[in-house]
């Protein structure tokens, strides 16, 4: 999780939400993600994603069987679904989202039985750090008002 912040925290110093994600295989980082839609000016550029596609890349396969994801934020139903889609094992994650996630705050993609693929989750690792510098961030962009 502290690599998933520093990523999260690089982002945000580029202006970006500040949102990281770390794949893992067998001990090893696999992928990594930054949120890059502002700059990418692509609404799929989320840092989930981008650690997805890096991690197909890396193991040279589409199917992530023995990939743990580890985000700072859960992730949405976008994501979930890429997750579902890409065979992920694990999931870890920092802070809940209440407006969009979709492993437990909305909905749960992670555990739906209509889908062909389901995975566990960790939720909470490391949940204020990651929660602070989301509120750190938007409270800048806010002009310092709560």
């Amino acid at each position: 999780m502290q690599e998933a912040l520093a990523l999260a925290r690089a982002a945000a110093e580029e202006g970006e939400v500040p949102v990281g994600a770390v794949a893992m295989h067998e001990g090893a980082v696999v992928g990594r993600g930054a949120n890059r839609r502002e700059s990418a000016r692509d609404p799929t550029a989320h840092a989930e994603l981008i650690a997805i596609r890096e991690a197909a890349r890396t193991l040279g396969r589409w199917r992530l069987g023995g990939v743990t994801l580890v985000v700072t934020l859960e992730p949405c139903a976008m994501c979930a679904g890429a997750m579902v889609l890409a065979r992920i094992d694990r999931l870890v994650y920092g802070a809940s989202d209440p407006k969009a996630g979709a492993v437990g705050s909305l909905l749960d993609l992670s555990q739906d039985p209509r889908l062909n693929h389901r995975f566990p989750v960790e939720r909470g690792l490391e949940e204020e750090a990651c929660a602070a510098l989301l509120r750190e961030f938007f409270r800048a962009r806010r002009g310092g008002r709560e």
